[in-house]
């Protein structure tokens, strides 16, 4: 798929934790995400909340941060 024709909210889903916005007390400097990822030591974890909060989005920057492989599953 292009740029052109790829959706929207494709195009504009963030690519790093530093442009994921609105959940600074988790992902923020110094919060226990950013730490753990700062450190390399992410352990096994529950993402749960809402449709289109950015729980898929965040797994897969979590996967892509530590070089694992990421498998969605719905």
């Amino acid at each position: 798929m292009t740029p052109t024709t790829q959706p929207l909210a494709d195009r504009l889903r963030p690519q790093s934790l530093a442009e994921f916005v609105g959940q600074q007390h988790l992902v923020g400097v110094g919060k226990p995400l950013y730490q753990m990822l700062k450190n390399n030591a992410v352990h096994s974890m529950i993402l749960w909340g809402p449709p289109g909060v950015g729980k898929t989005t965040l797994a897969r920057m979590i996967a892509a941060h530590t070089g694992k492989r990421f498998v969605a599953l719905s």
